[in-house]
């Protein structure tokens, strides 16, 4: 008996992972050729080289794999139990006393694999996006020379709250800057001055503020100034006139500190904290579609594959659909962003426990 179930289960799971890696690798390049040919012609008006071209899509991937994962795990699931099915196994096995819920229990346990993969994968994805926005020279400066009440995050972990800019005059009015430490050897800071001027030889200038360094916790030293220098400072004007980072360039624990900054200069960051707590509930969509969808592959089986490729692309357009809606209503302020961020993970799993409860055992 045991000897028959490890046979079942290399059998289910060879048939899974099959599936899972078409599915991995055969959407995002759709999405690729989909996107190249709506966009070709604005590369080559930016003079953008055909190599850079080549390499920010491949740059593009990990971020276009972190959104079809729960896709394929759904048509993996689908797909791997209803052959299962077809070839009778399924009714040898219940012959055997192995009971479906026992039967999918090695899928449950590859798809919560897959689920952390995903969240590493998500974790690298930002870097991979900021650098295919660099060679298709998507982050340019703006075409203004002042801007007034912006965040700003740099590059090292900064982030500069700004009250007014000014290019022209290289000068900064109500300034902000923080950064997040890991102790006394790298200590976190937040320094706050009434003006900031930049100059080419010696950087930034702060006039008339305070600065506390954080050297872990309940441990600081702040003092006040009148004047200070601050090379480690390296952003000049112009760089902060360029478009800030998107969300998809920023990893949970940076968006997270990005968020925080945000609500501390008074700015709305609803539409950030939906961002962060998705770069979560994605991934765990791929576990809990486990659950919707190995019963549906038991009807592929009697409806065959044409039914099984249909409700699986539906669902799948659903579930996208509505993560752009509570992506909206988060960011409005509707539903807390947490909770919009998990309601396509929360509809999915209730549906899913019910048809995962009505299968046959």
């Amino acid at each position: 008996m045991t000897f028959g179930r490890r046979i079942l289960d290399r059998y289910l799971l060879r048939e899974f992972l099959r599936i899972f890696a078409i599915t991995t690798l055969g959407f995002p390049l759709l999405t690729i050729l989909i996107d190249l040919t709506d966009h070709i012609e604005r590369y080559l008006n930016r003079n953008v080289p055909g190599r850079d071209i080549f390499l920010a899509y491949v740059y593009s991937v990990p971020e276009n794999v972190f959104f079809i994962i729960p896709a394929a795990v759904l048509f993996a699931t689908v797909f791997s139990i209803g052959s299962l099915a077809r070839h009778s196994e399924l009714t040898a096995a219940k012959a055997s006393g192995i009971s479906f819920h026992r039967l999918v229990a090695p899928v449950f346990l590859v798809a919560a694999a897959i689920a952390v993969g995903a969240f590493f994968l998500g974790e690298f994805s930002p870097l991979a996006n900021e650098k295919r926005a660099e060679l298709l020279r998507e982050r340019e400066r703006s075409s203004q020379t002042v801007r007034y009440n912006f965040v700003y995050r740099a590059d090292g972990g900064r982030v500069y709250v700004v009250g007014q800019l000014s290019a022209p005059e290289k000068e900064i009015q109500d300034l902000q800057v923080e950064r997040e430490g890991t102790g006394p050897e790298f200590p976190g800071y937040f320094l706050i001055a009434r003006q900031a001027r930049w100059d080419p030889k010696t950087g930034w200038t702060m006039s008339n503020g305070t600065l506390r360094l954080l050297l872990g916790p309940g441990r600081e030293i702040a003092f006040g100034f009148t004047s200070l220098r601050q090379r480690a400072l390296s952003e000049r004007p112009l760089d902060l006139l360029a478009e800030p980072k998107a969300p998809n360039q920023m990893r949970y624990a940076e968006l997270g500190h990005y968020v925080r900054t945000l609500e501390r200069s008074g700015s709305d960051a609803n539409k950030l904290k939906v961002e962060r707590a998705l770069k979560l509930a994605i991934p765990m969509t791929g576990l809990i579609i486990v659950l919707f969808g190995a019963p549906l592959g038991m009807h592929n089986a009697r409806s065959g594959a044409t039914y099984g490729i249909a409700v699986s692309l539906a669902t799948t357009i659903i579930f996208l659909t509505m993560i752009q809606i509570t992506k909206a209503v988060g960011a409005g302020g509707t539903v807390p962003p947490l909770l919009a961020a998990w309601t396509p993970n929360l509809l999915f799993a209730a549906l899913g426990l019910v048809l995962f409860a009505r299968a046959r055992t």
